[in-house]
């Protein structure tokens, strides 16, 4: 697997500086003992108050470093990728930002987290620091496990202490408030690929089918391997997991976190099912979704409950500095408005139906024709374009089926217009807007004056004008064109004719200047006609077969 990167050896401490580069001026610094020792601190740090440390190994961020700031973290240690920091790294970091009212150490439930950051805190101890330390293991993947492992849990303790910390309490209050919250928490990972360590070999365990539940955040095989199946029933098997865990009756805050390779998008999708499960009444406030703790480039997403009380609530909802944090937000339903009505339009579209035997023939023999010419145009399309022009037209040709006995066939403009409105809104991509383009101004042409030929060249100006293709652009509108130039001089069959031998001229064109197709090299444009200009031939040969 490919990943960005100088040397193996220096990614980790490029990467913290990289995060000091781009932060707020002035935010954030580290201290001089880099490489050996990796500190990331608040600059205006000034010991009045107790200090929240925590760290782990890279290759979660943006956790740890990316939560230092006012309202979270004081300070955090970091180690090489997926490796504990040292016992000297940790004790450096307690020396630098304890004060008087000493510090917090929160650590996730790992061995070696645990063993390094505690002896740091004995040593700190030894030389006179007030040191308080809490271990998080949040991870229910696996039953009745002695040992559960601390995830992205961790974060809503950062948060909690760092509120309790910037009001001015006391290390033991807040280490309270830090333990409490630690035992109400539970969190369950899954991923539908492990992660790729940069300059390791990647091997990856998963079939194409399979995904893992309750794999951990270093990578580490989940509690079992489950088939590759719809997002809702993904999360329904997870808030199986998780909900006996749960009080009953009580409110929850929820954080959705991208374990660093799931889009976008899909997270969304994640979250729409998280929120629409049997867990939704439980949750009261949503954090997410977003990467908070990843593991890499993992292909997964992992869920993360807290118990809410008022206490929890402020801490969780108070502003903080540091912009890794998502701000929480309450649980709501979809707020919907009322979209605009259209008005009747031209000559009644959109209005009431109206029959005409010829217009209802020719408009389902067209419609027919270019569903049957699906495959070939996206096989075309497949060579030029990106393969779905085929699928394009033929849903906008569905689309004006399902609605032909809605239209108004006995007026020739308000047909225009009502398959521009259907196009515009079941045709996918630029040619549905094209399209749309096409009727809609050719029936405002039809309307003012009852001449299809001249008002379907203007709509065919409008589209060009728009859409910005000419003849020899290689597009529709090099059968087009002609066609419709044909069709004024009341030729049906020469307008065909004139459509076909148009797009018969996109397979000597090597270069086109619009649409897909112009991000393709001449060798792979070389004989293959443009899958629109075809369907436009088409189309006209069905018209003169009826005429």
């Amino acid at each position: 697997m490919k990943h960005f990167f100088n040397r193996r050896e220096n990614i980790v401490t490029e990467a913290l500086d990289g995060l000091l580069l781009t932060s707020s001026s002035g935010r954030l610094a580290r201290l001089d003992s880099f490489p050996d020792i990796k500190v990331i601190l608040r600059a205006d740090w000034d010991k009045s108050k107790v200090a929240i440390i925590s760290g782990g190994g890279a290759g979660h961020e943006p956790s740890h470093a990316g939560f230092v700031g006012k309202g979270m973290l004081t300070a955090a240690v970091s180690g090489e990728i997926f490796a504990s920091p040292s016992v000297d790294a940790v004790l450096t970091a307690i020396r630098a930002v304890a004060g008087e009212k000493g510090a917090l150490l929160i650590v996730k439930n790992y061995t070696g987290d645990r063993l390094n950051f505690g002896l740091a805190a004995e040593k700190a101890r030894a030389e006179g620091f007030d040191v308080e330390m809490v271990i998080v293991a949040d991870d229910i993947a696996i039953p009745d496990i002695n040992q559960p492992r601390g995830v992205a849990g961790t974060l809503f303790v950062h948060k909690i202490a760092g509120y309790h910390a910037e009001r001015g309490e006391d290390l033991k209050t807040i280490a309270a408030h830090a333990a409490a919250a630690a035992g109400d928490i539970v969190s369950l990972g899954m991923s539908l690929s492990t992660c790729s360590v940069p300059g390791q070999a990647h091997e990856d365990r998963l079939g194409a089918d399979e995904g893992e539940l309750g794999l951990g955040i270093h990578g580490e095989p989940g509690v079992e391997r489950i088939t590759l199946q719809p997002v809702a029933d993904i999360v329904a098997t997870m808030v199986a997991r998780l909900s006996p865990a749960l009080r009953k009756g009580a409110n929850y805050a929820l954080l959705i976190n991208n374990l660093g390779a799931v889009p976008p998008l899909e997270m969304t999708v994640i979250a729409k099912a998280v929120l629409s499960s049997a867990l939704a009444d439980r949750i009261r406030l949503i954090i997410g979704p977003s990467p908070m703790m990843t593991a890499l480039n993992m292909n997964g997403f992992s869920l993360s409950l807290i118990r809410l009380d008022a206490v929890r609530e402020a801490a969780l909802t108070a502003v903080v500095e540091p912009h890794a944090w998502m701000p929480a937000v309450e649980r709501h339903e979809i707020r919907i408005i009322a979209a605009p009505r259209t008005s009747a339009g031209l000559n009644g579209a959109n209005g009431t139906a109206g029959e005409n035997d010829h217009n209802r023939r020719l408009i389902t023999a067209l419609c027919e024709h270019l569903i049957s010419q699906e495959s070939e145009l996206n096989r075309l399309d497949g060579r030029v374009g990106d393969g779905d022009t085929g699928s394009t037209v033929a849903s906008g040709a569905r689309s004006v089926l399902a609605r032909l006995d809605t239209l108004p066939l006995d007026r020739p403009a308000a047909t225009l217009a009502s398959l521009g409105d259907i196009l515009g809104t079941s045709m996918g991509g630029s040619s549905g807007v094209l399209l749309s383009i096409f009727f809609t101004a050719a029936a405002k042409a039809m309307a003012d004056k009852a001449d299809i030929s001249a008002a379907l060249l203007a709509g065919l100006d409008r589209m060009t004008f728009y859409g910005g293709a000419a003849v020899g652009d290689r597009t529709m509108v090099d059968a087009l064109s002609p066609a419709l130039q044909a069709l004024a001089s009341g030729d049906v069959a020469a307008a065909a004719r004139a459509a076909a031998a148009g797009a018969e001229s996109t397979k000597t064109m090597m270069k086109a200047r619009a649409g897909r197709a112009s991000y393709v090299g001449e060798r792979d444009l070389a004989g293959v006609a443009d899958p629109g200009a075809v369907a436009v031939a088409g189309a006209f040969g069905v018209v003169a077969s009826l005429a």
